[in-house]
């Protein structure tokens, strides 16, 4: 792939960016049009930038000249869209303005947690004018009716500015602290370990095609064209189907769990779901058949575990949790997860112990930089083409520093305020290898990081006012990670790697990160007080937040001590896992691979384990009969499959928007 980077390519990708940012909220609260984001292969940023391929190539060809943009920099475009429609919407902005007026809001409606929680939570965090956040979420009078100066000239910045500004501290060191994560670790997935990165597969090989002028072949080649209309005529029928109820559908959802009893050794079948998704088929057949089997593989495995234990009468009720963050920790056996991100997280340090090890070198002895002989450097410096070598960590130090200060001001224990960005870190970081090595296009966690802390300390460590503040820091950034930054960024050290202007693509990341924010926050300001929050469609961010601090409330009421049963569980979480690690890295005939089990709870497999499963049964008989050439030639048809449904799902949220319903191509 051509490795140049240019100032055109940047302002391109901030012009779409924010323009997908603003208007992001605004399609899917206000229009209730079908979602443009979601997951980690958003909908709009791929459909846009593939048209960009397809217009830069025609215009290449039509003139005789060379590409407006080259394939690294239309790869950057996509990295900058995706970061500005993520936090413009799920990955923040969504659950943000009512997790932080929720205790302001709901404080007339009886809800015990508004006594109990709102004295011990900092002021500082939240806007303490009754009449803005009634306002905010009523909307203006005659709100809808006026223009876009008059409605952000009545916003009552005064009140909104100072808190806006305490949490943009908290969320730009955050991010901050994930680019550092991205340039100590990215290097070492993409170049040392040779990670897959297979949601980012099918715009780099566009991206190579344009560079090497092949870009019209590429696209007419036959397999391509079979996968693309075949999911063509798939939506094409069902989208008929969903506005004319008269046109016959192909069912893309299958409910088996009828043929499986409610009670005994498959009861953990009992609610199994057939999804049948072209776009994620495709990505399981680029993933690597050892990870993608092993993705539906312990999916079922852990249904079967549900029933062995029920069989032997060693099922627990849900309340033996207790009372928990994670968003899918609902039976015990699920908090198997928590010990093994723990040992997963060890073995990607001791992966990685080498490249830290050098960094580390040079973090403690600047001096080592230099050499007696300057053509041999000394054992243990990176290469000077891997970037300075040492910024990463001083950021790592001073932005992880940074947080817990924060945390520890607002009230948590100086422990609590240390372990919990640390158990941040830990699930941002294992979060990110999974989806990036996993080719996951949604993923959900299943325990908090909190819970892992609260399991083994109990309440007491975090104290009532860490409790609370807790519940309410994880919510802003860290317990939804349907569409986090963290991996997206680790997407973004494989694109730095393909070109030569590797420090711009830092520059593109910051710029992208900060002007998002901003933007994501006057936009929802703007919704709020033109139309009133209550009447976007946020009825699921708001049960969320109100389940979020509802559960504090009980735990702040009735503290406990250390959850043996959740410790229990996340002992053999952690005690499989070694075994798995064990296994996967001294035993070449291993056919699981530990991302499988880390993921074999999240709500993300209901959707994704039949996709998974029928991508690695292609991609099993395609390597096993043809080999390597046929790979080659029939993984276009999966590419194609990938095409197809985003460039259908565009197609109808651009439908959607001359109709009061949506046909969605994903499942939401």
């Amino acid at each position: 792939m051509n490795g140049r980077l240019r100032l055109r390519a940047l302002l391109t990708g901030l012009i779409l960016g924010l323009g997908l940012c603003i208007y992001t909220p605004i399609n899917n609260a206000l229009l209730h049009n079908a979602p443009l984001g979601g997951g980690h292969f958003p909908l709009a940023p791929f459909f846009i930038v593939t048209w960009l391929f397809v217009f830069d190539a025609l215009a290449s060809r039509l003139t005789k000249r060379p590409p407006f943009f080259s394939g690294v920099e239309l790869m950057v475009v996509w990295l900058m869209m995706v970061l500005f429609s993520a936090i413009g919407f799920a990955g923040l902005g969504e659950t943000f303005f009512i997790n932080i007026t929720a205790p302001e809001r709901f404080a007339k409606d009886a809800y015990r947690w508004t006594e109990a929680l709102t004295p011990m939570l900092p002021q500082a965090w939240f806007p303490h004018s009754p009449d803005a956040v009634t306002l905010f979420f009523e909307g203006l009078e005659g709100g809808k009716e006026m223009g876009l100066t008059a409605v952000l000239s009545a916003i009552p910045w005064d009140v909104w500015l100072p808190v806006l500004s305490v949490w943009s501290l908290f969320i730009l060191a955050a991010f901050f602290v994930m680019i550092c994560l991205m340039n100590l670790f990215g290097r070492q997935w993409v170049v040392n370990e040779r990670v897959d990165f297979p949601l980012i597969r099918v715009p780099m090989l566009m991206g190579e095609a344009l560079d090497q002028k092949q870009f019209i072949s590429w696209w007419s080649n036959k397999y391509l064209l079979i996968g693309l209309t075949f999911a063509g005529l798939l939506h094409l029928l069902n989208g008929l189907h969903f506005y004319y109820p008269s046109v016959p559908q192909l069912p893309t959802l299958i409910l088996a769990g009828s043929y499986f009893p409610k009670f005994g050794l498959f009861s953990g079948f009992y609610k199994l779901k057939l999804y049948f998704v072209p776009a994620f088929v495709g990505f399981a057949f680029l993933t690597t058949r050892q990870i993608s089997f092993s993705m539906w593989a312990f999916y079922l495995l852990g249904c079967l575990l549900f029933g062995l234990l029920y069989v032997f009468g060693w099922q627990l009720p849900e309340a033996a949790l207790g009372t928990t963050f994670g968003p899918d920790l609902a039976r015990p056996e699920g908090a198997q997860t928590i010990g093994s991100y723990a040992i997963f997280f060890i073995f990607l340090i001791w992966l990685a112990r080498h490249h830290l090890m050098e960094t580390v070198t040079c973090f403690l002895r600047p001096s080592c930089l230099g050499g007696e002989n300057l053509h041999e450097p000394k054992f243990g410096i990176p290469p000077k083409e891997w970037g300075p070598p040492i910024w990463p960590l001083w950021g790592l130090v001073i932005g992880m520093a940074f947080l817990m200060a924060w945390c520890w001001w607002f009230g948590l224990s100086i422990s609590a305020a240390v372990l919990l960005p640390l158990a941040f870190m830990l699930v941002m970081l294992v979060s990110s290898r999974i989806v990036c090595q996993g080719g996951l296009p949604y993923f959900t966690l299943t325990a908090a990081p909190s819970d892992g802390l609260m399991g083994l300390f109990g309440t007491p460590f975090f104290g009532p006012v860490g409790i609370a503040a807790t519940a309410v820091m994880q919510k802003i950034l860290f317990l939804d990670v349907r569409e986090a930054v963290a991996p997206t960024l680790f997407h973004g050290s494989k694109i730095r790697q393909e070109t030569r202007r590797r420090n711009l693509v830092l520059v593109a990341i910051g710029l992208s990160l900060v002007l998002a924010l901003a933007t994501a926050f006057v936009t929802m300001l703007y919704l709020g007080y033109k139309y009133g929050l209550r009447e976007l469609n946020l009825e699921w961010a708001t049960q969320t937040v109100l389940a979020n601090y509802e559960n504090a409330q009980r735990l702040v009421d009735l503290p406990v001590g250390p959850n043996k049963w959740l410790l229990t569980y996340a002992g053999v979480g952690a005690l499989i896992m070694v075994v798995l690690i064990y296994c996967y890295y001294k035993l070449p005939w291993w056919p699981l691979h530990p991302l499988g089990y880390l993921v074999a709870y999240s709500a993300g497999m209901k959707i994704l384990w039949f996709p998974f499963f029928l991508g690695w049964l292609c991609n099993h008989l395609v390597l096993h009969y043809g080999g390597t050439s046929l790979f080659n030639r029939v993984r276009f048809l999966f590419i194609g499959l990938i095409l197809g449904d985003f460039l259908m799902g565009g197609a109808y949220a651009v439908v959607g928007l001359f109709n009061e319903q949506a046909y969605t191509v994903f499942p939401l």
